[in-house]
């Protein structure tokens, strides 16, 4: 084997300067990935948990819908009974009106519930909110996935620009990792 001295005279005094800027493209790059991957993640999570909280809130919605739709179906019955009943003594009477009454009661705080935001139409626009911050993670996601792809691009540039000394390929990394950089800055504020 043949010892090879580097020295750091003329000649290698450029190549050494792109393998130093290259290095520091290629961290700065490795930064802005794990960042785009971070963020990637917490969207893909807060679509996941959006959609979640937007199934739990329409499953609520549908019990109470049928319990509300129950208590129609009973005060109905009830009221035909009443209207029919002529001859019931007064004592039944008075309980079916007390019962079909309460089941009104019921069916009008199934539809509506503003102390507890547990009625039909609390739950309806909870499960609404909720699709409205699943659907904004969902537009976010891909752009950290193109910035994700980009940046590993732009580091595997860099990298060969160390190895092959051809600045062009560094060019073209800082380059693809701008748009790397882009799309990760979109997925975080949606300008386009």
């Amino acid at each position: 084997m043949e010892n090879v001295e580097l020295t750091h005279g003329d000649d290698n005094s450029g190549s050494d300067k792109l393998r130093t800027r290259s290095a520091l493209v290629v961290s700065v790059l490795a930064m802005v990935l794990a960042i785009t991957s971070l963020g990637g993640s917490n969207a893909t999570k807060e679509a996941m948990h959006a959609n979640v909280m937007a199934s739990n809130s329409y499953a609520f919605y549908q019990a109470k819908n049928v319990r509300q739709t129950d208590y129609k179906i009973a005060a109905e019955a009830l009221e035909l009974e009443l209207l029919r009943g002529a001859a019931l003594p007064s004592a039944a009477r008075e309980r079916m009106s007390k019962t079909f009454e309460d089941y009104k009661k019921n069916i009008a705080r199934y539809e509506s519930e503003p102390d507890t935001g547990e009625g039909k139409k609390e739950l309806l626009a909870r499960a609404r909110e909720h699709e409205k911050v699943r659907d904004l993670a969902l537009r976010r996601d891909p752009w950290f996935d193109y910035g994700e792809g980009l940046l590993q691009i732009a580091i595997v540039l860099a990298s060969v620009a160390i190895i092959t000394n051809v600045p062009a390929l560094l060019w073209g990394s800082v380059l693809v990792g701008l748009s790397g950089g882009a799309c990760t800055l979109n997925g975080f504020v949606l300008l386009f």
